[in-house]
Parts: structure tokens; sequence; C-alpha cells
């Protein structure tokens, strides 16, 4: 597109890189005037609209989301349904004691056929809840509700207290229970602030217990059975378009029954919104994938509700009956498939039908008679095989848009931003006229500094991108920084990229499965990471259309891929022998064929490494990083021989390259992911991201000859003399990035501006004849790289100021390590 020098707003490269002037070149008298970077827009010029729906957040119950996190119950296994099913360590009584007797029972006496067991409580006896973390959170002052259903053949009175270590945290409450089932109810105000409560039930007499609670009064909004406070907060600051639910890989692993007598009462199913709904103490319990007990008290109609009180797009995604994250399955039940299609028809009539309805009914029956005005679903997440998911996924879809004609059903890519499955994925939607597809990735830092223009070159007219989930591999600043610069990219591409959520949201610090994720907590406090405030910071600034810009890049310089080469095993044990590197010009570097000892080779990881009858040996199965590196640093253009046979375990063995130190290099992972994928792999400052990827296995026993051949960027690699693959590592890792966007109601212009490095960047701003005020409100964040919020410390924190120097040409500094938004007034 032409632009006139009037209408353009610049911003680049003005003098010498100042990288180089910054170490070399003494400062001119008027250093003011010099300039690192200039940006250019162009104000008249239309760029693509932005979405209110933009971005958004993805809740999964993973880290203790839920149970022990956003959902505000206190009592953990309140309905003595955990089991070895939900983790190999449980038992009925997990997070009870009992002082006298009590037994938890499987029987026809049961509350309802779907709360499996209670608790048989003797005479004289009690039991008490150690909820999560270190115990039950109480404030002084607050009322909290206790509930239970209990059940009698003769009249006896439950004592039900709140105490910690230094005695009573509330005063007693009595109830009086004689009969069957029923519900009973009081309240406590807490006289004290503790941490580390118990809450205990005690019975004169034999009496049966069910679903025993302790609820905060002051919940989000004040719902019943409802979300903790503060977190719920927390998100709603963030302003997200739209809440993404219920995962990730709950979606799609363990069984796609239902919990029924059929079925065994299966305990490993798929999440399945049916049993989420209705009265709490009639939802099934189910394992968790993350290895713990979800109780379903959060489930669709909360997560309805919730979305709609924070102003967000509820974006559900359902079970394609092909299982995922590790488990690779594709199920072929007809009747089954079906069934589940008539699910998330009914989980659309549950959210957008008439109260005459069957499930509209049910909705307004739990409190909601106006629909939740559902319009987005996903089907399926992350299937590692795409022709049978993409031959079950146009089924849902068929179905769906014959019913339900203005839903977007979205489709995904599986789990990796590259590959052959990536690649077979994007094909199979694009061929099909898939409206929406769902992207996933975690990756370095570096890769997304690398990766800001990954949309410039998607097809405009194919399907649209949901970037469901997506993080760098940290939770520092740097992490954030270098997500903030990938955001840039993604705005610049809003016409591509429609929605985007990072994830996950949530982590509960004593139960965590998954780094790196947005929002921290205990049992009484939560704090943001850095990533959260980057994510606020461009929530609240979206802006409705994109203006369009270019700046100016830092100039990289590139050399030759360097480093030692290593050996390494992930949950396997494997033999390495004949380990030879040769440079280009034929000479010896290493020749190591383990007829000696393995003095030449440095142990830098786990594992235990030993020479065995002239091979050398990792011989711990369950060691995950094993890595022993040899030779020097400094070398590059070399060629990288070893044999290597995988002995037992999960997956097969790491050839490493480039290898600086235990942080940075490169390793060929083949036989990775559970011996299902081979892909080379960069570490930059401890974080991977995959380079080539390609389905593959490796064979217990069979001895490969592994190759590795580095010509300057460019790696070779070959498998028993085979090519497997070619990369050439080039890309530059831009840190300073910028976009900018118009927010219609206000007229501002907002200049985002991401600067990833560790000095100042000084940039000069032509606003190409916008007519704007001389004052701008900015936002910055900035920080050491390295900085981490923590429950006790904020180092990234935002700041607020106002700057007075705009005008249609205007220079601004921004420090090191830092996202700064301006917004621009018109004037």
């Amino acid at each position: 597109m032409s632009r006139s020098t009037r209408t353009r707003w610049r911003l680049g490269l003005t003098a010498t890189a100042f990288l180089v002037a910054a170490a070399s070149v003494p400062a001119p008298a008027h250093a003011e005037d010099v300039t690192d970077y200039a940006i250019t827009v162009d104000p008249a010029a239309k760029g693509a609209k932005i979405d209110d729906t933009m971005y958004g957040v993805f809740f999964e119950d993973i880290n203790r989301a839920a149970d022990g996190g956003l959902y505000a119950e206190l009592v953990q296994n309140r309905s003595f349904e955990y089991s070895t099913a939900d983790n190999r360590a449980y038992t009925p009584l997990t997070s009870w004691t009992v002082d006298g007797t009590a037994q938890v029972v499987n029987d026809a006496g049961r509350l309802n056929e779907r709360n499996r067991n209670y608790l048989a409580l003797g005479a004289s006896s009690a039991v008490t809840n150690a909820g999560y973390n270190t115990g039950v959170h109480v404030e002084e002052g607050k009322k909290y509700d206790f509930s239970v259903w209990a059940r009698a053949d003769a009249r006896t009175t439950l004592t039900v207290t709140l105490q910690d270590a230094d005695g009573t945290l509330a005063e007693a409450r009595r109830v009086a229970v004689k009969g069957g089932w029923a519900k009973y109810r009081v309240s406590f105000k807490a006289t004290r602030t503790s941490s580390d409560g118990r809450l205990t039930v005690a019975s004169a007499d034999a009496v049966a217990l069910d679903e025993v609670s302790l609820f905060p009064r002051d919940t989000y909004k004040g719902h019943r059975n409802g979300l903790r406070k503060d977190l719920a907060e927390k998100i709603a600051a963030l302003k997200p378009g739209f809440v993404r639910f219920p995962g990730g890989c709950l979606v799609n692993t363990g069984s796609m029954q239902d919990y029924s007598e059929a079925s065994g009462w299966e305990r490993q199913r798929s999440y399945q919104w049916k049993d989420t709904i209705g009265p709490v103490e009639q939802r099934a319990t189910n394992a968790n994938f993350w290895g713990y007990n979800q109780s379903y008290g959060l489930g669709y109609y909360e997560y309805f509700q919730f979305s709609e009180d924070i102003g967000a797009m509820p974006l559900p995604v359902v079970p394609a009956l092909v299982t995922g994250c590790g488990q690779n399955r594709a199920i072929d039940d007809e009747a089954l498939l079906q069934r589940h299609i008539q699910d998330t028809l009914d989980l659309i009539e549950f959210a957008n039908g008439p109260v005459t309805s069957k499930w509209g009914k049910k909705r307004a029956q739990m409190g909601h008679p106006k629909p939740f005005h559902l319009t987005h679903l996903g089907v399926g997440n992350e299937e590692n095989l795409p022709n049978e998911f993409f031959a079950r996924f146009q089924k849902f879809r068929a179905a769906i848009e014959a019913k339900y004609p203005d839903i977007t059903v979205i489709s995904n890519s599986g789990p990796d931003d590259t590959g052959t499955t990536f690649d077979t994925a994007w094909q199979l939607n694009r061929e099909g006229n898939v409206d929406m597809v769902d992207e996933h990735y975690y990756n370095s830092p570096q890769w997304f500094l690398q990766n800001n223009d990954r949309y410039d070159s998607y097809d405009r007219n194919g399907p649209k991108v949901f970037l469901g989930e997506y993080a760098s591999q940290g939770n520092a600043f740097k992490n954030a920084l270098s997500e903030a610069a990938f955001m840039t990219g993604l705005e610049r591409n809003a016409d591509i990229v429609k929605l985007a959520s990072y994830a996950p949201l949530l982590a509960n610090e004593d139960y965590v499965q998954w780094r790196p994720d947005m929002i921290w907590l205990n049992n009484h406090a939560s704090w943001n990471s850095a990533s959260y405030e980057t994510q606020k910071l461009f929530m609240n600034n979206v802006g409705d259309r994109v203006v369009p810009s270019t700046a100016t890049g830092t100039p990289a310089l590139t050399g030759p891929i360097t480093g030692a080469v290593g050996l390494s095993t992930w949950a396997t044990t494997a033999a390495y022998d004949d380990v030879t590197v040769t440079a280009e010009d034929g000479t010896s570097l290493l020749s190591d064929d383990f007829s000696g000892d393995a003095s030449k080779w440095t142990h830098t990881g786990g594992g235990s490494w030993s020479v065995q009858d002239g091979q050398y040996v990792q011989s711990d199965v369950a060691a995950e990083n094993t890595l022993v590196t040899a030779g020097d640093t400094a070398w590059h253009d070399y060629d990288l021989k070893v044999k290597a046979t995988k002995k037992s375990g999960k997956e097969g063995f790491l050839v490493a390259f480039g290898v600086k130190d235990t942080g940075n290099y490169y390793w060929w992972n083949l036989g990775g992911w559970n011996n299902t994928t081979s892909a080379v792999e960069q570490a930059v400052d401890g974080g991977k991201s995959s380079l080539i990827s390609k389905p593959g296995t490796i064979e217990t026993g069979r001895t490969y000859d592994v190759e590795v051949k580095v010509r300057g960027r460019q790696v070779t690699l070959l498998l028993d003399g085979k090519e497997w693959g070619s990369f050439t590592d080039d890309k530059p890792a831009e840190p300073f990035r910028q976009v900018v966007t118009r927010d219609a109601k206000t007229g501002d212009l907002i200049l985002k501006v991401v600067n990833a490095q560790g000095v100042a960047a000084r940039a000069a701003i032509d606003l190409g004849g916008a007519k704007v005020r001389s004052t701008a409100r900015v936002t910055t964040l900035t920080a050491a790289p390295d900085a981490v919020n923590t429950e006790t410390a904020t180092p990234v924190a935002p700041v607020k100021s106002t700057f007075r120097g705009v005008a249609e040409e205007f220079s601004y500094t921004f420090p090191a390590n830092s996202v700064t938004f301006l917004r621009i007034k018109k004037r």
C-alpha cells in the first residue's frame, strides 16, 4: 500500500544500531536527538477489525483450579468419593481423620445412585476435615454456611466445630437429626482469622453423613454454590472476551461412557456436561486426568453464570470420541458417537433454549430462565489422529449446523505449532471449509520473539484461528515480555486470529501439575504472574481496529551453530557406542568407543551412567533428563555420529548438539512423547521449542545409526544412513515489537511497544499528520527479566504516568525490558 509522507507515522532506525552504538560510540552532544528505532504508521488507512472477543481466558481444572481453587467449597472430599481411580494414594477418607468409629459405605442406603458413597459414623465419634493446603481458611467477622445430608434411625445430635491448633475459630453449632436423608444447615461467624482451620462433625449416636460442606457467605456476586471471590475478581479484572471451558485434556481423555450401572459406574471419564448440572449432591463425581478428583461443584451452570457475570462469551469444548494427551485412540462406536452428538445439541439447548424446551427448563429450574447466548462451540482438543478426528468432527458439525446454523463450530490442529499432525489437520480443515481452527503451543521465549510474523502468511480466505492455548515456558518477566511481543503480531493479524487465550489460568501452589500459570493461589491468598499483568494490559486496551504500522528491527548477528555434543534419555534406559565428532575438514574432534572409561563425558543431568560391555549405558528407567556432554562449546561445522540402542522404558533416546550449557542446546528427541513422535528441540535458557517434528517410534533392542551434520546454521539429520529431515535455524529473535490500534469509542490511538532487551530503546515517532493532543496516558510494565511475582512480592506491576511531549513527530524512550502502552487522544 502506497502512503504519502504526510500521512505516515514512522518508527524506524535512524542511527547506528544501538547495540553497537552503546558499546563503542561516544555520546553526541545532543543525545536526546539520537534514536534507535523509528515507527511508521498510516492513521488514514484501515487495518484489520478487532473483535470484542479477541482475548479471553482458558479455564481447565488443572493444578486444582476448581476444587481447592475457584470453587469456593472449603471441605475437601466432601462426599467421601475419593478413590484409587483418581489417585493411587487416595482412599474414601482422604483429607478426613476419624476419632472413634467410621466407615465409608457403598450400599443401597446411599443418598442417591450417582453419589455412591456415604459415611457411617458411629456413636460418640467424630470426623475432621483438613481442607486444602494448610487447612480451612476463615476470616474474622465473616460468615460461613455449613450443610450436610444426614440420616439417622434414632434421633441424634451433631456437633459442628471450627478450630485450629490455637483453639476455637467460631462458636460451635448443634444440629438435631432424625429420619431419612435430609439436608441440614447452620452458619458460623469466625471469631479469628486462620488458614489452618479444621472442620469437625461429631455425633452422639450412629448417623449416616454425606455431602459435608462449608462455604464462605462472601462468594463472587453472592451466588450460592459459588466462586471464590478474590480469584473471580482477578479473572473479571482482565475483562476477557470469552471463557473457554472445561479443557484441555479433561475433554478428550478416558472413557466416553456415561456414569451409570451399565458402564460399571465408570470413574475415569471424559468431561461430560450432563454430569455437572443439577443439585450438587446429585452430580456424578469423576477422576481428574491430572491425578485427583473433581466434584463437579463448579459445573456447566456455574461456568455459564460466571461468563455472564464478567461479560464474557462462553466457549465450551466437547469430546469428539478421539482421545488425546498421550492416549491417542479413536473410538469406533456409532451409537456412542450419536449419543455424544445429541449431548452436544442438548448443551446448546441448555444454554440457549426457551424455558419450554427440555433443557431450557432445566436451566430455568436451576435459577436462570434467560438464555446464556452461546455462539461458539469447540469439538475436540489436541487430537494426534487428525484423520480419525476430522471424520467425527464433520458429523458433529453437520448435526449442529442443521439445528443451530448460527453456532460457530471450532475444529483444531493438534497439540503442536508445526509437524505432520499439524499439517494434516490444517489441510483437512481447509478442504472441509471449517470456520475456525484451535491452535495450541507452549514454547520458549525465543520462539515467541522469533515468530511474531507467524500469521502474516496465513490464507486470508481460509479458516480463522482460535489460539486456544499458548504460553512461554516460565513465569518470569522475560516470559511475559516474549508473549507480549508475540501478541502484537496476533493483533496485527486480527483478521485471521479471532480469539486468543493464555493457558492455563489458575494454579494452587501446593497442587501443581503444569507450569507456567497465569494466577497463583493457596487457601488464603492469590497473586498475579508477570504474564497476568501483560495479558491484562492487552485485554484492557484492545482497541477496535488495527492502524497499519511498521517498525524497523534490531540488527542481528548470526554465526554458525556452536556447541558441544551430548547424550540423554527420558524415562528410558539406553546404551550408546562409537561416538565420533568430525570437523568439516575431516579432523577428528572426538572418538569414543567406550572400551575404557567415560572420562571424556560430563554428567550434568539425572540418571545413572556407567560403561558396560563397551557401551555407555544409562540404567535408571525413571530418570527424565540424564544429559551427559563432551567436547568444546566452540565447536562448529561438524558431523556427529553415534550408535544408540533403547533397552527399556517409555521413550527412545536423545542426541544433543550445539550444547552451550544445561539450559541452551539442541537435541534430536527420537521416540519422544511416549514413543509416538521424533523431533528436534531447541532449548534456550531452559525453555524448549520444536524446530522439526515427525511421527515415529523407536524399537527396543534395535541399534540405530544416528548422524547429525551441522553446517553454519543448517542441520541435516540422518537415521540409519537415510535423511530424516533438515532445518535452518536463522530466524532472528527480534526484541523490539509494536502494534497500533484505535479505540472507536474514544478515538484514542493506542501505541503498544515491547522492548525485550536489557537497554532502553529511543524511538522516533511520526504521527503522520494525525491531529492529537500533546499528552498521552502511559502504562508501563518493567522489571528485571528474571523477576517473578509471588505471594509476598510483586516486582512486576503496572505503573501509570502521563507523557506531555506528544506531537505529530516526537521521540519516546522505552525502558529496558518493558511493555509500554501509550493512549494518545485525538484533537
